[in-house]
């Protein structure tokens, strides 16, 4: 007999399912056995009358791999309405008790984060944790329709750099035979090639790395960054209304195919945001927040500033999105475009959600001369970036981008307090292992 999902057992009559024991409660006259795969958890039931059975099942360690076959019943009691009256098993992989930490936390047992990721694998086996990376799959699906609809790109960039291509102090350095290369912290300079190349609209999904040493409920040293970039734009508006359409889509897909489930999993209700989202300058933002007692950073916004922002633009726009433009060019890198008739204001916004800024942005410099001077001023050793002032030497549309973080996005879109706990195995400060 070949295998049934538990899912579309309920409509069988006989099946034969495999997967781990959720729970298992043994009674005199019966025994249920929870089984649990990737779609959904079904009741199993054995009576005395199937003496090989009953007298064994109940005694294999919960979290166990099993293959059952058995009839499948209507049943009011049962949960989703049917059950399995087992006939057979058979132990495929059984697992160790007690196990490290819980799955099917009966008990409410208190398990510290730390101890969870040391298990992450155990911890993924819950419902809830597998759900997210569901979403997280079927998130990227709705990217991946847009961008098909749109005509963007796909393109994969090297991992190994032979220069910083953000701030130098977050680079990881490597031996490299005989020479000194570092790991990519953003795929930007060869985005920004693929526009000098004439791909007009590309996007890459690829891990980046981020010698950071904050230890934030935001922020890890290795993670996934899906990247943007287009051409022919006008200023770092079009680069905005580019991505502001692209959230709406996939928040609307997401929301068509698992808002229900979200809201009874998580408790969080999906709002599709209204486009064009809210717009400030960082110069308008400062005065608001100034007004409420921020005393942070003037030029640019620290955790602080996020949230007090955000619940003003709640108050005035009924958003949950704002975008803050015209960064100073003191706090961007080199190669965002300066502001017509300007010298300190540059054409680049963040977007920050629900009290956490999720993107970086800009239009960029393309036109060499400027870009070269503009990397002399933040002091930057031109020969280290020689290769990428060529990519612009020979013509260069204008264009701009952006990057978000899908961990950082999902942990704000499923109300979960920490970005570890939507990472599949987590690299920060202190965590290389699992």
């Amino acid at each position: 007999m070949e295998r049934t999902y538990i899912k579309d057992a309920f409509e069988k009559k006989q099946v034969m399912i495999e997967g781990f024991i959720h729970e298992i409660r043994d009674q005199s006259k019966i025994k249920f056995i929870l089984i649990r795969d990737r779609t959904g958890i079904i009741q199993c039931i054995v009576k005395p009358e199937n003496k090989k059975v009953f007298n064994k099942i109940a005694k294999i360690p919960r979290e166990s791999v099993l293959k059952i076959t058995g009839e499948v019943k209507k049943s009011k009691q049962a949960p989703n309405g049917a059950e399995i009256i087992i006939k057979e098993y058979e132990i495929l992989s059984e697992a160790k008790s007690p196990l490290p930490i819980p799955v099917n936390n009966i008990k409410n047992e208190e398990v510290s984060l730390p101890k969870k990721l040391d298990w992450r694998w155990i911890e993924l086996r819950k419902p809830k944790n597998l759900l997210i990376f569901k979403i997280w799959t079927f998130m990227e699906k709705a990217m991946r329709e847009y961008w098909d609809k749109e005509n963007f790109i796909q393109i994969y960039t090297p991992k190994f750099m032979p220069a910083p291509s953000e701030s130098g102090a977050e680079l990881f350095t490597v031996p490299y035979f005989g020479k000194k290369a570092y790991l990519a912290q953003s795929p930007q300079f060869y985005k920004q090639m693929a526009m000098a190349s004439g791909f007009e609209k590309i996007f890459e999904i690829g891990p980046v790395f981020r010698a950071n040493p904050s230890h934030t409920v935001r922020h890890d040293t290795e993670f996934t960054m899906i990247d943007m970039e287009v051409s022919y734009v006008n200023s770092h508006e079009d680069v905005m209304k580019v991505e502001e359409e692209w959230i709406n889509y996939f928040i609307k897909r997401i929301k068509e195919e698992y808002g229900k489930e979200i809201k009874e999993v998580f408790s969080v209700e999906i709002n599709v945001p209204k486009i064009p989202f809210p717009r400030i300058t960082m110069e308008e933002a400062q005065k608001l927040i100034r007004k409420k007692g921020y005393k942070g950073p003037k030029d640019d916004l620290d955790a602080e500033g996020e949230k007090m922002l955000s619940d003003e633009i709640k108050k005035k726009f009924n958003h949950e999105f704002i975008f803050v433009t015209e960064y100073p060019w003191s706090g961007r890198p080199f190669y965002h475009m300066k502001k017509e008739k300007t010298k300190d204001i540059t054409k680049s916004f963040d977007l920050v959600w629900k009290g956490t800024e999720v993107t970086t942005g800009a239009q960029r410099e393309h036109r060499h001369d400027i870009l070269k001077e503009q990397a002399k001023d933040k002091k930057i050793n031109l020969k280290l970036i020689k290769d990428y002032l060529n990519f612009f030497k020979y013509g260069c549309p204008p264009h701009g981008g952006f990057a978000i973080s899908p961990t950082r996005f999902l942990m704000l879109l499923l109300g979960i307090k920490n970005v570890r706990e939507v990472t599949f195995l987590p690299r920060d400060t202190s965590r290389l292992t699992p």
